[in-house]
């Protein structure tokens, strides 16, 4: 089982965000994305799960090819669990409601198996006792572990990430980057965008380098971090840790 992804390009009018982009993404892998703002990072993740439709190229989850005409985004995006930055979630719902909406509606579970599985992945995020609160009384950091939550309760086979930290309040991203964390030593496979170099260093099993909506470079978190070969790699590690270490 693998993520494919053969000379991507993606255009906003006579913009163009992504060019030629080749990715192989391996079941079980973790894969960080880093770069500048405006490099084509989260264009790319949306092209994925076809929230944003590529210009051209193909794109395989498995042997389905996304860019056929035939296949039906609904149905892809339920392998697919999404994490969006600013959380997207139903503000005027409870934790519990927000977690069991898509699998009752989408895979027509009933409500006491939905619920059931909910909990768990609510005690996995540590918000199972937060299960009655409505959303709007919660924290950001809590608001993206319930988020976490509710894509894993479509037992997804990818997850992707959207830069689910920047924006958090820095005491509250290690709450959040610690549910990633554990959710990868599981094995699950995940493509986060982020900017959190840390992070990225210590769990990721290969990191991307975007520059220009292209993939400058890649390799293992040693590769990229500590020998990187290209460049504006180089440039861009050396104001992120530079940034880092005087904050």
């Amino acid at each position: 089982m693998s993520i494919r992804v053969k000379n991507l390009t993606k255009s906003f009018g006579e913009h163009r965000v992504l060019t030629g982009i080749d990715l192989e993404i391996q079941k079980g892998e973790v894969v960080c994305i880093i770069g500048a703002s405006g490099s084509g990072k989260s264009t790319l993740l949306r092209c994925l799960n076809l929230l944003e439709q590529p210009s051209s190229g193909d794109i395989y989850i498995d042997d389905e090819n996304l860019t056929d005409q035939s296949i039906q985004p609904e149905k892809i995006r339920k392998r697919l669990g999404m994490v969006f930055q600013h959380f997207n979630l139903f503000d005027n719902l409870n934790v519990l409601d927000n977690c069991t909406m898509a699998p009752k509606l989408i895979h027509k579970e009933n409500k006491e198996v939905a619920e059931a599985r909910a909990l768990d992945l609510l005690k996995k995020v540590g918000l199972e006792a937060f299960s009655q609160q409505h959303v709007a009384n919660l924290s950001g950091g809590q608001k993206q572990r319930v988020a976490i939550a509710r894509a894993l309760t479509m037992n997804p086979d990818y997850m992707l990430f959207d830069e689910p930290t920047s924006a958090l309040d820095p005491e509250v991203v290690g709450d959040v980057l610690n549910v990633m964390r554990d959710l990868a030593q599981e094995g699950l496979t995940m493509v986060i965008v982020t900017h959190e170099m840390q992070f990225a260093r210590h769990v990721a099993d290969r990191v991307l380098f975007m520059d220009g909506g292209k993939i400058l470079e890649q390799g293992t978190p040693e590769q990229i971090f500590e020998h990187p070969q290209q460049q504006r790699t180089k440039e861009f590690l050396r104001r992120v840790t530079t940034w880092t270490d005087a904050n």
